[in-house]
């Protein structure tokens, strides 16, 4: 069976009002998220920052110096530092996921959502604005629109499962939504010759015929909906339902979707949650998605869908501090944030 296309959809009318173009934009997205987990998305709203110069804007991180981006890094990697959570952390020589970048919290949008008692809330590390002048502004606007088009399509998705529009606009509310730049570095000739077999593709893939190379391995998303602006070298593959890998070409004038394992998990498995990976020519590659999530004390119960499996509720930042804190950057800090429990109503 020959796989089908990842689908490109004109989102315009999901942020417009209730009528015939809205609920044909809503049936194409329930479609791509029951059937393909994955999709382009165009026709955004002229405020939300796209294609190369946003990118461009975002990426000046890397113009420090690494003594500087070592100054933000997770506690991991600077036993010296505060940050657990949130903040840069450095390329890995031998690790199959080449990349370096850093991770940024709704408070570089929104001060108020820093909570000192909780690492999942925890102020983002960031550079003095004299060493970036106006990329705080920069990272700061584009949360904010990427927020906005997280919760315009799970309005897309609940209206697609037969749900409020509204229903997930509540635990949704003061979230905790991750936006990464990444940068992934071309790869030395030693460190070329030293990779696995199965990190180098053979033949061509995707859109050009140059030999490719696993810089991000196969994995799923473990939460909900993720938003990613791709540079134009491409490289993200979904895997289609035959076991075959799509490539998602990078759109300059739209975002790739996919989505996360608590979401099937949240919605009975009707949303599907798509393995990916990152294969790239052996030349620089940046991207950047953002990770839209819901509130730390946010309940996840089963959804009010029919023939939905039941599970016991609980609380999303539980969840995802023990998902993370299998993760190497992560080990070894699994006691600094204890389990909450959901809270009574």
């Amino acid at each position: 069976m020959i796989p089908v296309p990842i689908p490109v959809i004109d989102i315009a009318p999901v942020f417009g009002p209730a009528g015939p173009a809205r609920d044909r934009a809503d049936a194409a997205i329930i479609e791509a998220t029951t059937v393909h987990g994955f999709m382009t998305v165009t026709g955004l709203p002229a405020s939300v920052p796209l294609g190369e110069d946003a990118r461009t804007r975002m990426m000046r991180f890397f113009a420090l110096d690494q003594a500087a981006r070592m100054r933000l890094a997770r506690q991991k990697y600077a036993a010296g530092n505060a940050n657990v959570y949130r903040g840069y952390f450095p390329l890995k020589e031998g690790d199959p996921t080449y990349k370096e970048g850093i991770d940024l919290g709704p408070d570089i949008a929104d001060p108020k959502a820093v909570a000192p008692d909780d690492p999942l809330r925890e102020a983002t590390p960031l550079p003095d604005e004299s060493d970036l002048p106006g990329w705080r502004a920069d990272i700061a606007a584009y949360h904010r629109a990427m927020t906005g088009v997280g919760a315009a399509l799970m309005r897309a998705i609940a209206r697609g499962l037969g749900l409020d529009e509204d229903f997930f606009e509540a635990p949704f509310r003061d979230g905790v939504s991750t936006l990464r730049i990444i940068r992934y570095p071309a790869r030395t000739p030693e460190a070329l010759a030293a990779l696995a077999p199965e990190l180098i593709l053979d033949g061509p893939q995707g859109r050009s015929s140059e030999k490719r190379y696993i810089v991000g391995t196969a994995h799923c998303d473990s939460g909900f909906v993720t938003l990613l602006n791709q540079d134009a070298l491409g490289g993200l593959h979904a895997r289609a339902r035959n076991g075959d890998w799509l490539d998602v070409p990078a759109r300059e004038d739209g975002l790739a979707v996919n989505f996360g394992q608590l979401l099937e998990r949240w919605t009975g498995g009707r949303v599907k949650a798509t393995e990916h990976r990152v294969a790239s020519p052996n030349r620089e590659r940046v991207s950047v998605p953002f990770f839209y999530e819901p509130a730390v004390d946010a309940v996840i119960r089963p959804l009010p869908l029919a023939g939905a499996p039941a599970f016991e509720p609980f609380a999303y930042g539980d969840h995802v501090w023990n998902w993370m804190s299998k993760f190497i950057e992560f080990q070894g800090l699994e006691d600094k944030r204890p389990p909450r429990g959901v809270r009574a109503a």
